[in-house]
């Protein structure tokens, strides 16, 4: 071979070689829990990112027809040699099932230049009312189930379990929110990292429900955060025989072995998000009598029950066991449900599901009820700039009958009484600008003002030792002066942001234009302003903090005794209290004051009815809110105190709309199921005040921000039996 030719072939030798450039990186993206998002709920995107080239600063982009035509997230990288990292973004499922469920997750260099771009990544959207567990496993065949709804009008009600990896469990306890129980088996916990525990308690703390399967009793005791969240104290293990004991729990026949009221535990349960679906029978008497236990061993862990109560038991071992924390609980298996016997019981379906507190007529429902009101708008009402005006429609309709009679039989009149019928061409279009003035001098009267920040915080408070957790929901109203951008940014802890979500009769559309940068747990973000228009965002967040105030609520019997201890230098004002179903007004805790006070319950209101009379206006006012005309005081709500304690109990309102359903609210917002499952509630307000920096990254002329405290504590017996 000539020396060219050789050449040549060297040549094309190295170039058909795969480039090491081209080879370096490697992105991957997931959308949800194993591609299952939750509508009008948080979770995450997760981003794996391995570069074997040389070290670059990179940007993942995240962009979505579902969260507002010009939303943007970006979370900038740095991405060393030889290094893989995983990215998790909290994201919100604004679409709603009729929207569209996909995203484009793109790669890009800090010039903005694209590197990878992989197809537009799809998920599976599981709606508001429905439920979805995450399932940490032992082993695959392991997976729970739930059972198949009846009938499948509306496919996306079936719940859904996800089967999740711990490498893909997020340590973001907002990108939890969009589950409502995780499953965990005890032998997988040992391998969570300490961020990802972190945000499993915070979660569970925040309304969760987190279920421990004991592979072994070791597993419990080796694991110190476990150990000391779970209601057991584990000794021993020994192989039971058990019968129909769980068959019977899930039927809530006698004999179960529950401890305690069925009645209070079926009320701990339920969760809100079923309140629409039409009740046709339960699909937990139905379960069929098997043999699969009999003559068979069921290996057990035992011990000591701590706190908490027993849902099952078998001769006075404990097989299932539930305790509160927080606003979320735990439940404890003392048994393996991934081994046999458990594993061949063809009912483990329904076991799972009344675990998870979801009704046994959801399933056999034959007609399904959708569309509501976001609860957004309601504090959009609220809180909204009353700078801004409408014009009534009579005032509309007389300027526009004025107008067609000016440029029609009053120019007509006037210019042949002069006899200059030829300067109509001068006259007709000088009434068009005049009158174009005119409206907008009206518009500018009604809608003119000064650049406004209105901000109501709804604050959870979860105590946690001498620290307590918070968990935030906090509603902003920017009034824009101009057409301009604000700069925002969340505190330390974890803060993310989103804009309104819009009402699912519209499809659940989230309207917002903006542009977050996520940077580690928390944001920086660019939001648009619209001159003379008011914008409305929720920055959720979660953090650690020393405890604002305490409390603690007996019952004697009698009447209640109260507590409060005010740790703030600020007065506690608007203080209500909600226990066994009824409402109580209490006086004003001062700066660093504590008082004792006694309540009895004939001066108490009836909850429900506390709830439908100052949220009888809140359609109205959500629906107004939307015209641009009409009578502006119809829009808007006023008692920021009053609207946001109404507001936390929003699925009492669900029987007052004749579809079904009212409100459709975010995860947390609703205290229903804290005071169904027996808690006290105790509402604080306390006025210009907020538990983080501001948000607002500029100085508007008016700044306005308060807080609504909620503290959600076990109801005491004066002599617990």
């Amino acid at each position: 071979m000539s020396k060219p030719k050789a050449y040549i072939a060297v040549i094309l030798f190295f170039l058909l070689l795969p480039h090491p450039l081209r080879s370096a990186i490697q992105f991957d993206p997931f959308v949800g829990y194993e591609g299952t998002i939750h509508e009008a709920g948080w979770f995450p995107v997760t981003c794996e990112v391995f570069n074997d080239g040389p070290s670059f600063n990179a940007v993942i982009e995240i962009t979505s027809g579902a969260f507002g035509s010009d939303q943007v997230r970006q979370v900038p990288v740095e991405l060393p040699t030889n290094t893989r990292k995983r990215v998790v973004v909290p994201m919100f499922a604004s679409g709603g099932r009729y929207m569209n469920s996909s995203w484009d997750v793109v790669l890009k260099d800090s010039s903005g230049k694209t590197i990878i771009k992989p197809p537009p990544v799809q998920a599976k959207t599981v709606a508001w009312e429905s439920s979805i567990m995450a399932a940490i496993p032992r082993t695959f065949g392991g997976t729970p189930a739930f059972p198949k709804l009846k009938q499948q009008v509306r496919p996306e009600l079936q719940p859904e379990v996800a089967r999740i990896t711990v490498d893909q469990f997020p340590d973001n306890p907002i990108a939890l929110e969009g589950l409502n129980a995780i499953y965990l088996n005890s032998e997988k916990a040992i391998d969570l990292k300490v961020n990802q525990v972190i945000a499993l308690l915070g979660w569970v703390r925040s309304g969760g429900q987190l279920i421990i399967a004991v592979e072994q009793a070791g597993d419990i005791n080796s694991t110190p955060w476990l150990k000391q969240f779970a209601p057991v104290e584990l000794t021993d293990t020994i192989n039971l025989k058990i019968d129909q004991e769980l068959a019977a729990w899930v039927k809530n026949e006698p004999g179960a072995g529950a401890a305690g009221d069925t009645d209070s535990i079926s009320r701990v349960n339920r969760p809100r998000r079923t309140r629409n679906v039409s009740q046709q029978g339960s699909a937990y008497s139905n379960i069929p009598n098997e043999t699969v236990f009999q003559d068979t061993d069921l290996i057990v862990a035992t011990g000591q029950v701590k706190d908490g109560f027993t849902l099952v038991s078998s001769q006075n071992h404990p097989l299932v066991v539930q305790a509160p924390r927080g606003r979320g609980k735990i439940t404890v298996l003392t048994f393996s449900p991934e081994r046999e016997p458990f594993r061949s019981w063809k009912s483990r379906d329904l076991f799972w599901a009344k675990l998870c507190g979801i009704p046994g007529e959801y399933f056999n429902a034959e007609n399904y009820y959708g569309g509501g009101y976001s609860i957004d708008g309601v504090f959009g009402a609220l809180i909204d700039s009353r700078q801004i005006k409408k014009l009534p429609v009579t005032w509309l309709l007389l300027l526009l009958v004025v107008y067609l009679v000016v440029i029609g039989p009053f120019d007509q009149w006037w210019l042949k009484k002069i006899g200059k019928q030829m300067l109509t061409w001068i006259t007709f279009p000088s009434y068009v600008v005049l009158f174009s003035l005119l409206i907008y001098f009206i518009g500018y009267k009604l809608r003119a003002g000064e650049t406004e920040w209105n901000e109501l915080n709804i604050v959870d408070i979860l105590p946690r030792g001498e620290k307590v957790d918070l968990r935030g929901h906090t509603y902003i109203s920017i009034y824009s002066s101009g057409n301009t951008r604000y700069q925002l940014a969340g505190q330390q802890g974890y803060a993310t942001l989103r804009g309104e979500l819009m009402d699912f009769n519209a499809g659940g559309k989230e309207g917002s234009k903006a542009r977050l940068v996520q940077q580690g747990n928390t944001f920086k973000a660019d939001v648009e302003g619209l001159v003379w228009t008011s914008s409305l965002y929720a920055n959720e967040w979660f953090k650690t903090n020393d405890t604002p105030f305490t409390a603690t609520v007996t019952d004697t019997g009698s009447d209640y005794q109260v507590e409060i201890e005010n740790l703030l230098n600020k007065p506690l004002t608007d203080v209500k209290l909600v226990a066994n179903q009824l409402l109580f007004e209490l006086d004003n805790v001062g700066p660093r004051e504590k008082k004792t006070v006694k309540l009895v319950p004939s001066k108490g209101t009836s909850l429900r009815t506390f709830v439908q009379q100052n949220g009888a206006y809140f359609q109205t006012a959500v629906e107004q809110r939307r015209n641009a005309l009409g009578e502006s005081a119809r829009g808007q709500l006023e008692n920021r105190p009053l609207t946001a304690t109404t507001a936390s109990f929003i699925s009492q309102m669900d029987e007052l709309s004749r579809s079904g359903r009212s409100f459709i609210s975010p995860s947390g917002l609703d205290m229903t199921p804290q005071v169904e499952r027996g808690d006290a509630v105790i509402f604080a307000f306390v006025s210009d005040f907020s538990f983080t920096e501001k948000v607002n990254q500029f100085d508007p002329p008016r700044f306005k921000r308060d807080t609504l405290m909620r503290l959600s504590i076990p109801l005491r017996q004066k002599n617990p039996i």
